[in-house]
């Protein structure tokens, strides 16, 4: 999912070709999950952009805009796999482009399009808005242009840790931990919290600060709280300097290492020896090093580890059991949970459906008479000795 680094990459890219120039026409299709949901239509999107001027674009943690010489304005969120297309130049990674087919490569309008659009003469700009999973989000704003963070989503969103440096201190960050009883993770995930953390963001930067994911966050000290701090500006201002390019991120940062759970050739350790794991809880995953982020408090219920062993090791993967807590703890943690998986979706595809239980799906009912009953006598079921007697008696 793009989380702050991403989006500031995409922004850079728009203030690059977009803003300043004149958007001539506009095409929408009608999509309900991606307009709909988010309160339009792909017919008032493209009123709004057709004969407007770009002003500027702008950011705040996983959400940006365009400010049009005109409300209402264009704010958009990515979702799981939305993303902002530029004919001519290549704004994802190089990744994105490997797994594509070369023909697709410069298809426009690219695939799974929401909208596109074309800027007046000279020097035409073509950009579009993709979305192939629809969990993206594009709404207009009718307000003044330089008051669009007052209005919502943005003004219900926290601070972001690049953008909002008068906002996001180490004081504001301490206020919050000690006002909540969840997991660290599950903090530093909700968007009302700090805007542009997402997973593997989260995982970064409690590496960096040596902190375990699932620990409650009103029990860490003054120094863990201080270090949690400078790692969110630090990895965050860091990936959003790099404008994302993880071929630019440090050989010891976690990300590089992080992606290969399940996978084979997977890679269970850092450069360093320390091996990762995995917990598990709520459905959403979290990469950590046991070695180096130990717990100093109490740790949520429910947490499954389980660490991740190359190739060449001849271990099987190790599983903890569950951890147990209270009932008053796991209604926290599941409403936590609940909060923070309305705004960030998990990073790993959703698992297809086995073959086994699409063949069972489609096969017929078994008829009434091949149900479980008494056992049939000389060949005759239950059912049908009762149906002779009925025809004897009548005949008599």
């Amino acid at each position: 999912m793009p989380e702050i680094a991403e989006i500031a990459r995409i922004v850079h890219f728009l203030r690059l070709h977009l803003v300043g120039k004149t958007i001539m026409n506009v095409q929408a299709i009608e999509d309900n999950s991606v307009f709909g949901k988010a309160g339009t239509t792909g017919a008032k999107v493209a009123a709004a952009l057709a004969g407007k001027k770009v002003l500027s674009a702008g950011t705040q943690g996983k959400y940006f805009w365009l400010i049009l010489s005109q409300p209402p304005h264009l704010v958009m969120h990515f979702g799981m796999t939305g993303w902002i297309h530029i004919k001519g130049d290549r704004t994802a990674y190089t990744n994105y482009y490997k797994k594509m087919k070369p023909e697709e490569i410069d298809m426009w309008p690219p695939k799974f399009w929401k909208f596109h659009l074309t800027t007046e003469e000279p020097n035409p700009v073509q950009v579009a808005f993709t979305d192939p999973r629809r969990f993206g989000r594009v709404r207009l704003v009718d307000c003044p242009g330089d008051s669009i963070r007052k209005h919502s989503p943005l003004v219900e969103n926290g601070p972001d840790p690049v953008v909002d440096t008068d906002v996001f201190t180490e004081e504001y960050l301490r206020g919050r931990m000690r006002s909540r009883h969840v997991p660290i993770k599950a903090l530093i995930l909700d968007q009302t919290v700090l805007s542009g953390v997402g997973n593997w963001v989260g995982d970064e930067v409690l590496y960096h600060a040596r902190l375990h994911p699932e620990q409650y966050c009103d029990e860490f000290s003054d120094e863990q709280i201080k270090r949690l701090y400078e790692s969110i500006r630090h990895v965050c201002q860091f990936a959003v300097d790099k404008l994302g390019d993880s071929d630019q991120f440090p050989e010891d940062w976690l990300f590089h290492y992080r992606w290969g759970k399940g996978q084979k050739g997977a890679v269970g350790h850092l450069p360093s020896g320390e091996k990762l794991a995995f917990l598990t809880v709520g459905g959403r995953t979290s990469c950590y090093v046991p070695a180096l982020q130990k717990k100093s408090g109490h740790i949520a219920p429910g947490v499954k580890e389980e660490f991740v062993e190359s190739e060449t090791e001849e271990t099987k993967p190790k599983k903890a059991a569950r951890s147990k807590g209270s009932k008053a703890e796991v209604k926290e943690d599941q409403k936590t949970k609940r909060k923070v998986k309305a705004e960030e979706e998990v990073d790993e595809p959703p698992a297809k459906k086995k073959r086994g239980a699409q063949k069972n799906a489609s096969a017929p009912v078994a008829p009434e008479a091949s149900k479980p009953g008494k056992p049939a006598v000389n060949g005759e079921t239950e059912s049908g000795r009762r149906r002779s007697s009925r025809l004897q008696g009548k005949g008599s």
